[in-house]
C-alpha cells in the first residue's frame, strides 16, 4: 500500500486591514484555528501562519477573512498605511497615551520616515487625512474615558494632549454636534466601532 506523502507547511504572513482591537485578535486566533492551519503570531494588522496547502488552501484562509468583514493588503503602499493606521490605533486606544509625545514624532520615530511623507501617503489611499484620523480617535477615546467616569474633565484633557477643556470641548464638539460637558452629562453611550472612523470631519 502507497504511504501518502505529508504536505509540506507553508508559511505566509497575511497584512490585514480593519483589525482594529484586541477583539478582533481573539476572533481570528478563535476561527483559524482548524485543522491545517497553525498561527506563528497575531497582532493588529498582521497574521503569521503556516499552512497545509493539502488541506487548506491560502484563497480558503482570504475568503475565511473576507467572511468576517477583514481585506486583505498586498499592495506594499497600503501595508505601510494600514501599519501607520495601526500604530495610532495602539498608541491612543491600547497604551497610556503619554501627552508629551507629539503624534508626528512617535510616527517619525516608529517608521524612520518624514512626518510630510507619511501624512501624503496615508492621504493617498484613505478617504480622510491622517491629522482628521488622528482627531477621530482621540474622541472616540475621551468617550470612553468618560463613560469609566474615573478622571474629570481636565485630567482627561491633559491625557490626552489638550491645553484645556475648552480646547478638548471645541474639538469634541466639532465632531460630535455637543460640547464634552453636555456628552457627559447625557450619560447616553455614544461611542462608534474603531473601524467605521473612517469619514471626514
Amino acid at each position: 500500500m502507497a504511504i501518502k506523502k505529508k504536505s509540506a507547511l507553508i508559511k505566509k504572513t497575511i497584512h490585514v486591514k480593519n483589525m482594529v482591537c484586541n477583539c478582533c485578535i481573539r476572533l481570528l486566533r478563535k476561527e483559524l484555528d482548524i485543522d491545517g492551519i497553525t498561527i506563528q503570531n497575531i497582532k493588529l494588522g498582521t497574521i503569521e501562519l503556516s499552512h497545509d496547502p493539502g488541506k487548506i488552501s491560502l484563497k480558503m484562509i482570504h475568503g475565511m477573512l473576507e467572511d468576517f468583514g477583514f481585506e486583505i493588503i498586498t499592495d506594499k503602499e497600503k501595508i505601510l498605511v494600514e501599519q501607520i493606521r495601526q500604530a495610532m490605533i495602539e498608541l491612543i486606544h491600547n497604551s497610556t497615551y503619554n501627552a508629551m509625545v507629539r503624534n508626528s514624532d512617535y510616527l517619525v520615530e516608529r517608521f524612520e520616515m518624514s512626518y510630510p511623507y507619511i501624512s501624503s501617503l496615508f492621504s493617498k489611499h484613505e478617504n480622510i487625512t491622517l491629522e482628521k484620523f488622528t482627531i477621530l480617535h482621540k474622541i472616540e477615546k475621551v468617550k470612553e474615558l468618560i463613560e469609566y467616569g474615573e478622571l474629570t474633565l481636565s485630567e482627561i484633557a491633559y491625557m490626552m494632549g489638550y491645553s484645556s477643556v475648552q480646547y478638548l470641548s471645541t474639538q469634541f464638539k466639532s465632531v460630535t454636534g455637543i460640547s464634552v460637558t453636555d456628552y457627559k452629562a447625557s450619560q447616553v453611550p455614544g461611542r462608534k466601532p474603531l473601524e467605521n472612523l473612517t469619514s471626514g470631519i
